[in-house]
């Protein structure tokens, strides 16, 4: 018994009738303009305050971070930032899971900082090794912390852990 196949003809895409043709006759548009600081979205605000900023290197990203932080935190945010630029010439800055990273190397890390509800947090990568030990602990051993308050930064003392982090071994990230 031999078995019936149909043998339907393998589909060819459709040339393009009058539609497709008057489509792809018409000229392309110039690429889109930059969005100005007007029409841009707002930046989206997590818990406790923090900027959503998309992962990225160099100066814009952190600026956009400092940018968005609310309140009295965006000038101690301008001001970590002078520090450490004013600190350690030739700085690498990042911004990683929503915090601004500063090292000496490329994706070495000797400090971050994040926003909270209350407060703004200094990650030093290996603050143990600072004198003095900044007053936060951590559960990682070589991790200090420096939680700064409205109206409570010592630059002077930031400054110099800035400095005393910038020389030793960073953390790869």
């Amino acid at each position: 018994m031999t078995r019936k196949t149909s043998k339907k003809p393998p589909k060819v895409a459709k040339k393009a009738g009058k539609r497709g043709a008057a489509k792809a006759a018409k000229p392309r548009k110039a690429a889109s303009k930059p969005r100005s600081p007007k029409t841009e979205k707002p930046v989206v605000l997590l818990s406790g305050g923090n900027p959503q900023i998309a992962k990225g290197y160099g100066d814009a990203p952190v600026a956009a971070y400092v940018a968005a932080m609310p309140g009295w935190k965006s000038e101690v945010g301008r001001r970590l930032d002078a520090i450490v630029e004013r600190t350690v010439p030739g700085v690498r800055k990042a911004v990683k899971w929503n915090s601004p990273f500063y090292g000496v190397e490329d994706d070495v890390w000797f400090a971050s900082f994040h926003v909270f509800a209350k407060y703004v947090k200094v990650t030093f990568f290996r603050g143990a090794s600072l004198r003095p030990q900044p007053a936060g602990k951590s559960r990682y051993e070589a991790v200090r912390y420096y939680d700064i308050h409205e109206g409570e930064l010592d630059e002077a003392q930031f400054a110099a852990w800035v400095k005393q982090a910038s020389e030793l071994p960073g953390e790869k990230m």
